[in-house]
């Protein structure tokens, strides 16, 4: 059970990834609340991208830990935990950004995300060139 709910939030991860939202919205429960910073709540995947445009170019997750637990309501909850890489809208590539996102799945499909992470923090969106190599 929880790992069938971990395979289908790592699969609908890097559909996301590689921006094959029709498949990925076929994981996605009609009522879905997608959160992001700093608080934004999408209803559509449509919208997400949208908003991302003016992010960032690109970006993907190195996803380096699941945890799922169920709840007492029948819902299974599951931790992705990890860093991002990509690349911001001025072409600087990007590494190293912390994230946490938080699924809630009824029925095997995402009625909610809670996404957490360091992007804004980090100033990798913001950087216009890449960082100078630190001096031997």
């Amino acid at each position: 059970m929880h790992e069938d709910a971990i395979r289908r939030v790592d699969t609908f991860l890097q559909l996301m990834a590689r921006r094959q939202l029709a498949e990925a919205a076929t994981y996605l429960a009609p009522e879905v609340r997608m959160t992001f910073p700093p608080g934004i709540t999408f209803r559509s995947l449509d919208e997400l991208v949208a908003n991302a445009r003016g992010r960032y170019r690109w970006v993907d997750k190195v996803r380096e830990r699941y945890e799922a637990f169920s709840r007492e309501d029948g819902a299974i909850v599951v931790y992705s935990m990890g860093t991002l890489f990509g690349e911001n809208v001025f072409g600087v590539p990007f590494s190293g950004v912390r994230y946490l996102d938080r699924f809630v799945l009824r029925d095997g499909l995402i009625v909610e995300q809670d996404v957490w992470n360091d992007l804004a923090e980090s100033g990798v969106l913001t950087r216009q060139a890449a960082p100078a190599e630190a001096a031997p």
